[in-house]
């Protein structure tokens, strides 16, 4: 048994064919291309997976695809303006936050959230934002500084055509 869903990947509207027990990873994976949703845990606790749901991250292994039905959904490809980094993406790189890279993307996503949800920076509060994602490499401090780095920067997400999106709560 599948189901129709409609939904906005990276400010493009998309119609697929999906079974009610398939996550949103393995929709985007599998069925879309997109591979910069990486595959870790299966089960929510490393964050690899993390896309913004209507401007809000989330653990793509942990959503039902059909629940997106109508939705927004953004990844990292989506940030940053054509041949430009997004600035949270660019202090990652400037702050030395990326090693092997493969949990970036979900730091990424996850600081991008925590940007547009905060007014003040607050270094325990960043460690909070980001606790459910898993990195091997960095020991994380790097990470904070790329997030703290930010802080006086729009944080949120901008597409690839340059136009800055918003979403309401």
């Amino acid at each position: 048994m599948t189901t129709t869903i409609n939904f906005e990947l990276n400010g493009e509207s998309v119609t697929v064919e999906t079974r009610p027990d398939r996550s949103l990873r393995e929709l985007l994976r599998e069925e879309l291309d997109s591979y910069e949703v990486k595959r870790g845990c299966r089960s929510g606790r490393c964050g690899v997976c993390t896309v913004l749901l209507d401007g809000s991250a989330v653990k793509s292994c942990l959503v039902m695809a059909p629940k997106v039905d109508g939705s927004s959904v953004r990844t990292v490809t989506d940030l940053g303006a054509e041949g430009e980094l997004h600035p949270v993406q660019q202090a990652f790189v400037d702050e030395f936050a990326v090693q092997c890279g493969y949990c970036t993307p979900g730091f990424v996503m996850a600081t991008v959230d925590f940007l547009s949800e905060t007014e003040t920076f607050d270094r325990a509060e960043a460690k909070k934002a980001i606790k459910g994602n898993v990195c091997r490499c960095t020991g994380y401090e790097k990470i904070l500084d790329a997030i703290e780095a930010c802080q006086d920067v729009e944080a949120s997400p901008t597409s690839a055509d340059g136009e800055t999106s918003t979403h309401s709560d």
